[in-house]
């Protein structure tokens, strides 16, 4: 009975370890707020040009409000602003072009005409002004169905954050956006999170098995 108690026990052990680390370890796709990374420069664009230019930011997404803010900077152009959009989804990750996704001619407010500035903004995505209009089409007809493919191309690394200038019309700096990896106190903290748990749980069985020895016994 003792050895059968104890394989029991184990076996919850291993499932409560699970547990802990479901908990703290979930897929970026299943949080309410997903951030993406992007660092822009010349080499970066298809095809690639010497532009020193350089450019950063984040894309943030929230899933629950529908809305992607964007927070970027960039500086030493060759050229004067004229543009900016995200563009996808390219056929592979990392790689390639894509056709404009989000608000044409030019995102609202973009700083236009200059070599260097900063551009902070939210959109709603399921406004339709916040898409071109061509990407809603190609995409399902709907602005849900854009949002659902924008999302995902954002996700698998399909989607290219693109600054277009009057030397470079198609594209001066662009950069991929990249899932932002968890910061390594994150990591420590969700670890220190599921040992807990491993170490509670474990009291809490030899309090039990000691109860039932006792019992046994008498």
């Amino acid at each position: 009975m003792q050895r059968t108690f104890l394989s029991m026990r184990y076996c919850t052990l291993i499932a409560a370890i699970t547990a802990c680390f479901s908990l703290g370890l979930a897929p970026t796709s299943q949080a309410t707020i997903i951030v993406y990374n992007v660092n822009m420069n010349g080499p970066n664009e298809a095809p690639a040009n010497n532009s020193p230019g350089i450019g950063s930011g984040t894309v943030t997404i929230d899933t629950v409000l529908n809305t992607m803010a964007i927070n970027v900077s960039f500086s030493g152009l060759t050229g004067t602003t004229t543009a900016a959009h995200i563009h996808a989804a390219t056929a592979l990750p990392l790689t390639g072009t894509a056709g404009v996704a989000t608000q044409t001619p030019t995102f609202s407010g973009f700083p236009l005409g200059v070599t260097a500035g900063t551009y902070v903004n939210t959109y709603d995505l399921t406004l339709a002004t916040s898409y071109n209009a061509a990407y809603v089409t190609a995409n399902g007809g709907t602005v849900a169905s854009a949002q659902t493919a924008l999302l995902s191309a954002m996700d698998t690394g399909r989607a290219y954050f693109n600054i277009h200038s009057s030397t470079f019309g198609g594209g001066e700096i662009r950069g991929f956006l990249i899932t932002a990896v968890p910061e390594p106190s994150s990591i420590l903290l969700t670890g220190l999170a599921a040992v807990g748990c491993v170490v509670a749980y474990r009291r809490k069985r030899r309090k039990v098995a000691s109860t039932i020895e006792h019992t046994e016994c008498i």
